[in-house]
């Protein structure tokens, strides 16, 4: 059995992990950080994947995508494809699965709602992993993105 004192050592521990859970201390102390070209920029359009023949577009709004707001997402597909989902998870770091309540809306069209916590750093990428299945093969593909993004 744990004593009071070893129960609340454990605590102390655990809050102190999760308050610098997703804080990087070389960039705490930069407010300068290099841009990642690689990112999804949904103030410039819609984000744009292929894999096996299918194009997929994503766009979230609003496009600065904030953390700890609802986010909407739209997804377009050249191509039907079945068994369509989304999870969001930290590239990063693990900050949890989001799974992303989707509808589809046409053939090819889908539309979801989200929304995730904030990261201490300020510099948090979120993955929204798409899964899906085409010509008989069950597929994945990685939209990256910036939380809180000022660009």
């Amino acid at each position: 059995m744990l004593t009071q004192f070893t129960k609340h050592i454990f605590s102390l521990i655990f809050v102190s992990f999760l308050i610098t859970a997703c804080s990087d201390p070389e960039q705490e102390n930069s407010q300068d950080f290099v841009i990642d070209t690689t990112l999804c920029q949904f103030k410039q359009g819609e984000c744009v994947r292929n894999i096996d023949g299918v194009e997929f577009r994503l766009a979230i709004s609003p496009e600065n995508t904030p953390s700890e707001k609802p986010l909407t997402l739209t997804l377009r597909t050249s191509k039907a494809v079945k068994d369509l989902t989304i999870r969001v998870e930290g590239r990063d770091m693990f900050m949890g699965v989001i799974p992303v309540n989707l509808s589809q809306v046409t053939e090819k069209l889908y539309k979801g709602s989200l929304l995730y916590g904030s990261c201490s750093s300020g510099y948090m990428v979120w993955s929204a992993i798409v899964s899906f299945e085409h010509n008989g093969k069950t597929q994945a593909l990685i939209f990256d993105f910036l939380a809180d993004n000022p660009n």
